[in-house]
């Protein structure tokens, strides 16, 4: 298996801090592996699968105000 190197790391690092906001969420145990479980079964990341779930939450939410 290749080993990244330290570069590429903070390299990757940089641009991630430049680009993204990190938001943090806790679970409780094993909550994470459901989590997990489901967005692979959805063909998803665990991230991509929260995202998705929050963006059809805000428009559940949009549609509720008109």
């Amino acid at each position: 298996m290749e080993r990244k190197s330290k570069a590429s790391t903070r390299a990757k690092d940089k641009y991630n801090s430049a680009n993204y906001d990190q938001v943090k969420i806790w679970v409780k145990k094993g909550e994470r592996e459901r989590l997990d479980a489901i967005a692979e079964k959805a063909g998803l990341s665990r991230n991509a699968y929260i995202l998705e779930s929050i963006e059809e939450k805000i428009d559940r939410d949009k549609q509720k105000e008109q």
